[in-house]
């Protein structure tokens, strides 16, 4: 089979935030080619419920740092860290411009809820969808733009380098046309690993197809035994990815109980310590599962700020504002990677490693809840100007 030769400036593999973010970010006059390997809306950030983190209150800096070097069992990199917050409000600001539409009070002022880890409210929400609310919108966006050209169910299946550079990758679609696609700089925005996983909330195509380019090319990865499980996902007996309760429905005041309806533990301590007690709980009740009980939270906050969660759990049998729902502990999220450094570059020259494949080692050893959208799109950004800078260079 010919294959198609294709020469864009950039070419950036993936299309959830981090991919979209840093395309956006990138030279308006550039020509940027942008691969999924699914239907673009196919991507874990349209899955994101709970919301994304925002340092709106300067006072608070410390408390969010602390929170956040707490969750990662003080793993992570503290430059990161302190980058990603300070990046916040700048961020949000610029998302809203592109339409994204958090919640807000009847002044306008933005509602903050709370989640697992966290000392005070500081997380922005758009229902129980803030990840598809930003990533439509910035998928929107990216469409608009003349520059961008947006390739679906293409897969990348090698990277092209020479004398040591990254100049490209190679890719096949789902009609098994096959490309060389050769640009200045390459960037990863693949994902995670779940679809690795019997039980995972992430999309099946998710299999970690750029760790495994970077452990063929001897590029540098880091904490690659780091995968988080999420505590709360509705117990099912199907195949396939499973569904997830929003760290927001216990930061709003849902409990966990056993089976006998007793409670068991802090559900807003850090995710892997509830997840290590749903365990021993599921263990010493014989169970496949423990309850999670919404009822200590309104109906009216349950239908307004959770109502595609309210949905789905009455679609599946379980009435969420009368009685408590299985849940059980899932694959979630991948903190090690492509070990990057603060601009978001990998150990190979021309290639940059952005979203949940790279680890820039903000979130160390276990992610607060509700940073991964911040994360993600802060250090793509970082890779979007790092790049211009260069170019400005030659």
């Amino acid at each position: 089979m010919k294959k198609q030769l294709l020469h864009p400036d950039y070419v950036i593999v993936g299309c959830g935030v981090s991919g979209l973010y840093c395309a956006l970010n990138l030279p308006k006059d550039s020509d940027i080619l942008m691969l999924s390997k699914d239907a673009f809306d196919h991507s874990d950030s349209f899955l994101a419920q709970g919301g994304i983190c925002v340092l709106w209150n300067e006072d608070d800096f410390d408390d969010y740092f602390e929170d956040t070097m707490k969750a990662g069992h003080y793993e992570n990199n503290r430059e990161s860290v302190k980058i990603m917050i300070n990046s916040s409000k700048e961020l949000i600001n610029d998302l809203v411009t592109y339409g994204v539409d958090f919640h807000k009070d009847e002044n306008g002022e933005f509602v903050f809820t709370k989640e697992g880890g966290h000392s005070k409210k500081r997380i922005l929400f758009h229902e129980d969808i803030t990840g598809e609310e930003i990533t439509s919108h910035l998928l929107e966006a990216a469409k608009q733009r003349e520059n961008i050209t947006m390739m679906e169910y293409t897969t990348m299946y090698d990277l092209m380098v020479a004398n040591g550079r990254c100049i490209g990758i190679k890719a096949h679609s789902k009609k098994d046309e096959l490309y060389d696609i050769n640009a200045k700089y390459t960037i990863l925005a693949t994902g995670g690993i779940g679809g690795l996983y019997r039980h995972s909330t992430n999309f099946p195509i998710l299999t970690g197809d750029s760790i495994n380019l970077a452990k063929r090319y001897g590029i540098e990865t880091e904490h690659l035994d780091y995968v988080q499980i999420h505590p709360t996902t509705l117990f099912s007996t199907k195949p396939g990815r499973r569904f997830l309760i929003s760290e927001s429905v216990r930061g709003e005041g849902a409990i966990l109980l056993n089976k006998d309806g007793e409670r068991f533990c802090n559900e807003l301590l850090p995710r892997d310590i509830v997840t290590k007690a749903i365990k021993e709980q599921m263990k010493d009740d014989h169970m496949e599962y423990v309850m999670l009980d919404m009822s200590p939270i309104p109906k009216e906050t349950i239908l307004n700020h959770f109502p595609h969660i309210y949905e789905y759990c009455l679609e599946n049998g379980y009435d969420v504002t009368k009685q408590p729902i299985p849940v059980v502990p899932a694959q979630h999220y991948f903190m090690g990677g492509i070990k990057v450094n603060t601009n978001s570059h990998t150990s190979m020259p021309g290639l940059y490693a952005v979203g949940e494949t790279a680890c820039n080692g903000v979130h160390g050893k276990n992610r607060l809840a509700s940073n991964s959208l911040l994360e993600s799109m802060v250090f793509a950004k970082r890779a979007a100007l790092d790049i211009i800078a260069k170019e400005g260079k030659q």
